[in-house]
């Protein structure tokens, strides 16, 4: 929001939300229906196209978003190194409002001015026109158009809304108050109008003249590098007709120069070019790929999990995982994601952070959590884990966590695999057992007496069950297979404390993965489920209290936080990454894996000293 909003600031539609969509059904269906019953003289193909086209833009701006996202966090050829946080991505999240806008317009003169129906596929005049009008008229236009804009008057109350991102992202190009979009449609009329005016339009150049627009936005705020200078070498005159995304990016951090819109040539006309927009440019287009401290290994949870990461959908990835019906919808994009995840085959950079000295990556191998389950597919899982290790060693990365990818025993011995092929191995590989011990530990409400342990038993389970024996705390089960494991796990002393129960009727319960509904239901009222694993429990009753995975909330100098790490709140993190990142701190000399454990207490402490604070419990279902 500008600071100081003018009149026509919101979209009319703004009260609608998420059902803004509709204002395009009534033309879809009209063009749908008419194209239909209409004898073939008379159809109207140009209009018919209006709706994919607009859906081809939606997806154009999301390839650029995904493809920008991707190469910052990686860090080759970024520009800016300063944060996107959740504040940005809230602002930017209605992005596709100026795609509704135009798309109603299209409809409007499709119906209403001569000429604009029933159109060729290619013209050669209207093509130059277009060109011609848009390098003159529209670039000129634009120049003074956004000079003004900058004018105390207007930049508060309109174009500052557009500039409160001071690092863009490509959908950063078409965030502008309403009125701002009024203003630029009719300027890049002029070359649409008047080839329609003229009988000189075709889709060709009508569709053309759209696309170039959104490329050029897009790559304009997309702040990495990508033009090569060999380029500009070769045709030394493109300089005034194509601008880089270095000099729209001085633009945002200088704000008085740079005013151009695709076309340099007025900036030096008028002599507000930049005077660093070569040195930038140079700069930015040799800068090599970051290398972090710390990285993050996880992996993809479900098909549509795709969509909630950092490089899929930025609205899904700022907000908690969960499950939304319009995501079954697109399951022909979902099963071509999952093709694609698996002819790649390679772990992929999804995004960077900065906490305090340390340089922060997470990393991502293309497998789903179903596949974990899969004998078959255990040997290529390691086979991807191992070379994200190695090459963290090439690379001389400090720590390695393993998050997600700790599956247990039955994959890698809880990460030892590794390590025992290669002893030698510099990076610290750590798979966070003992703070995510500690967070549930710590989680356990004061006064309890007796705990409940329910579902698969774990490292972090016995490490728990040890914890609470040794402090006098009973551990009770409901199987005796489990009640023997543990018996045999712990030894004789702190086995006194295990309890082979007939009851359900624990108040805390301690939960990890397996555990059924049909289990949940014999819970008491009020009952505290706290999970010890990776992944929550279906949340069935209630009437009962649910906590969040082990995690800890994050303090505010973690920089770059514009997504959720899965189903967790709003910087809040994993306890399986957040350990990492301590080991990291501390300059820890060791492994974290297999059965080797940290003490509790001492990362527990650590973590706390570092800024990170407990969560309480999960506020979205209470008794």
């Amino acid at each position: 929001m500008a600071s100081k909003p003018g009149i026509l600031t919101d979209w009319p539609w703004k009260r609608l939300g998420s059902f803004k969509y509709v204002v395009l059904a009534p033309w879809v269906i009209h063009s749908i229906y008419s194209y239909t019953v209409k004898d073939e003289n008379e159809r109207d193909f140009s209009n018919l196209l209006i709706f994919p086209f607009l859906l081809s833009r939606m997806l154009h701006n999301q390839i650029w978003i995904t493809l920008s996202r991707y190469r910052t966090a990686k860090g080759n050829n970024r520009i800016l190194d300063k944060s996107i946080e959740f504040e940005q991505v809230d602002r930017e999240r209605n992005w596709d409002d100026q795609i509704l806008f135009n798309g109603t317009l299209f409809y409007l003169a499709n119906m209403t001015i001569p000429g604009a129906g029933r159109l060729l596929i290619w013209r050669t005049d209207g093509v130059i026109t277009t060109i011609l009008l848009h390098i003159g008229p529209v670039e000129f236009l634009y120049y003074w158009l956004h000079r003004a804009l900058h004018h105390h008057y207007l930049y508060s109350r309109y174009h500052s809304h557009h500039h409160s991102s001071i690092v863009t992202e490509p959908i950063t190009s078409v965030i502008h108050p309403f009125a701002e979009h009024i203003a630029y449609f009719l300027l890049f009329a002029i070359p649409m109008l008047t080839t329609t005016l003229t009988g000189t339009a075709s889709i060709v150049s009508l569709v053309g003249y759209i696309t170039y627009i959104d490329w050029m936005n897009n790559m304009g705020h997309c702040n990495f590098e990508l033009i090569p200078k060999r380029l500009f070498f070769i045709f030394p005159f493109l300089k005034y007709l194509m601008y880089t995304p270095s000099f729209h990016s001085l633009h945002h951090t200088q704000f008085r120069t740079n005013y151009s819109l695709f076309m340099p040539i007025y900036d030096y006309i008028y002599d507000t070019m930049d005077k660093s927009t070569d040195t930038l440019y140079k700069t930015s287009l040799h800068r090599e790929e970051e290398s972090p401290d710390v990285v993050h290994l996880t992996h993809l949870t479900t098909p549509e999990s795709i969509y909630h990461l950092r490089l899929g959908f930025a609205s899904l990835a700022s907000r908690p995982h969960t499950s939304k019906w319009y995501l079954w919808v697109m399951w022909p994009v979902t099963i071509w994601s999952m093709m694609v995840t698996r002819i790649y085959g390679r772990t992929f950079v999804v995004e960077r952070n900065i906490f305090k000295n340390l340089k922060l990556q997470t990393w991502a191998i293309p497998k789903y959590n179903i596949q974990y389950s899969m004998r078959w597919q255990r040997e290529s899982i390691n086979s991807l884990i191992e070379e994200a290790i190695l090459e963290a060693e090439d690379r001389g990365i400090k720590v390695l966590s393993l998050g997600l990818l700790n599956q247990g025993e039955e994959l890698n011995r809880n990460g030892e695999l590794y390590i025992r092929r290669r002893p030698q191995l510099k990076v610290k590989v750590v798979d966070g057992s003992s703070l995510a011990v500690a967070v549930v530990l710590n989680s356990i409400p004061k006064g309890t007496t007796q705990v409940l342990l329910r579902g698969h038993l774990s490292k972090v389970a016995y490490s728990i069950a040890f914890a609470l024996c040794q402090m006098g705390i009973q551990v009770a089960t409901l199987h005796k297979d489990d009640h023997d494991k543990l018996k045999t796990n712990l030894g004789t002393e702190a086995a006194t404390n295990l309890v082979l129960s007939k009851s359900s009727a624990q108040r805390t319960w301690l939960v990890g993965d397996g555990l059924s509904e049909e289990e949940q239901v014999k819970a008491s009222k009020g009952t505290f489920f706290i999970p010890f694993s990776q992944f929550p429990p279906k949340k069935t009753r209630k009437d009962c209290f649910y906590y969040n995975t082990p995690a800890m909330l994050t303090p505010k100098h973690l920089e770059n936080v514009d997504s959720c790490e899965n189903w967790l709140p709003r910087r809040v993190m994993s306890a399986w990454r957040i350990a990492g990142i301590v080991h990291a701190l501390e300059g820890w000399d060791g492994h974290e894996c297999g059965d080797m454990m940290l003490n509790v207490d001492k990362i527990w402490q650590a973590s706390l000293q570092h800024g990170f604070h407990p969560l309480m419990m999960s506020t979205d279902s209470k008794p």
